[in-house]
């Protein structure tokens, strides 16, 4: 009886041990999720890949110093399912994010959706914002 208790001890703990990251990595409580921050800026980068889509871009402070953001989305798979595809931006497109900012007040936003120059809405959970 010790040694079935022991063992099934030893086979929780490893996959408690085993999730922590999953629930860490997908914790929003990093994020201000009660308000959102827009920031129009410039592609610099867009990688369109898993786990994560990250976009970065460079906007200008109140003093016309640029600034280097990145927005991070969901996985591609589900991105795509609202019209983003690996070629959606470029370095050199003009966007406006629409996201939550991380809390340790760093250039970070947990992206909901870029509004293009041509006005176009790209959302990034496919329903309405924030979901």
């Amino acid at each position: 009886m010790k040694i079935k208790f022991a063992a099934l001890s030893g086979l929780i703990a490893a996959l408690l041990l085993a999730c922590g990251p999953v629930f860490a990595h997908h914790a929003w409580g990093n994020y201000d999720m009660s308000n959102t921050t827009t920031v129009k800026g410039t592609v610099v980068s867009f990688d369109f890949g898993n786990p994560h889509v990250w976009i970065g871009f460079e906007a200008k402070d109140e003093k016309g110093n640029l600034e280097r953001w990145d927005a991070g989305g969901p996985s591609p798979n589900r991105m795509e399912g609202t019209g983003w595809s690996q070629s959606t931006l470029k370095p050199g497109d003009q966007i406006t994010a629409v996201g939550n900012r991380i809390k340790d007040g760093s250039r970070k936003l947990r992206l909901a959706k870029v509004i293009l120059s041509d006005g176009k809405e790209l959302l990034c959970y496919g329903t309405r914002y924030g979901s």
